[in-house]
């Protein structure tokens, strides 16, 4: 099966077109640093929401802090490495490496959904990209709050067959986000017990913490 290319608004049916239960999302950037300028470091954070829009609990707020909070199992091929991973083993997130170094194949960072075990009451997994920024970086440069996706480019999210690693459908963002430092982009739904993928591309200022605000 050829890998569907997605726009904006558009939606894929997961249930009708795969015939398997767990999926990986992967997700991909090309920052453009300059030199001697503030590092990029981007986070990859997931929201289990129910039909209120929020999350159902707090280990639905799928994101890097999840880890010291002990909220996390180890990814099981790389060794060492953990990701922040629901109580119910539905969702595990992506680990939370700013070099990069860890990632599989041509993703920055990804997650793995396993979506027979996604808790009854979650309606939505939105699926989220952020800028972390003063004084929240690495290396606490103040430089880093005037990063916007404006300054990032390449930027998908696709979604492949975690039983063989088959791409099954791929959303690439077209938007330039000039103000932009979160993004939504994409989200998975179910409609009478039918998971479907939605391509979203929504940007939002304020980082990680505008995402918290709406879904927790």
């Amino acid at each position: 099966m050829s890998s569907f290319n997605l726009s904006k608004g558009s939606h894929f049916n997961l249930s009708k077109s795969i015939g398997f239960s767990k999926v990986r999302i992967g997700l991909g950037w090309n920052p453009n640093e300059t030199k001697n300028g503030p590092a990029f470091d981007l986070d990859v954070s997931a929201f289990g929401i129910d039909s209120s829009y929020k999350i159902i609990n707090d280990s639905y707020f799928i994101f890097y802090g999840q880890v010291k909070a002990g909220n996390a199992k180890e990814d099981p091929i790389r060794k060492g490495f953990y990701r922040p991973t629901t109580n119910d083993g539905a969702v595990m997130g992506a680990i939370d490496d700013p070099t990069g170094l860890s990632s599989d194949g041509d993703d920055d960072e990804d997650m793995i959904i396993d979506l027979l075990k996604v808790h009854p009451q979650v309606e939505q997994i939105i699926i989220c990209a952020s800028i972390s920024k003063y004084p929240h970086d690495n290396f606490k440069d103040v430089r880093t709050l005037s990063l916007d996706f404006g300054k990032v480019s390449d930027c998908y999210i696709r979604i492949i067959n975690e039983s063989n690693g088959i791409e099954i459908a791929k959303y690439e963002l077209t938007d330039q986000y000039s103000t932009q430092d979160a993004i939504e982009f994409g989200r998975l739904y179910r409609i009478d017990n039918e998971w479907q993928f939605e391509a979203m591309g929504r940007g939002h200022s304020g980082s990680l913490q505008a995402l918290v605000d709406l879904y927790t």
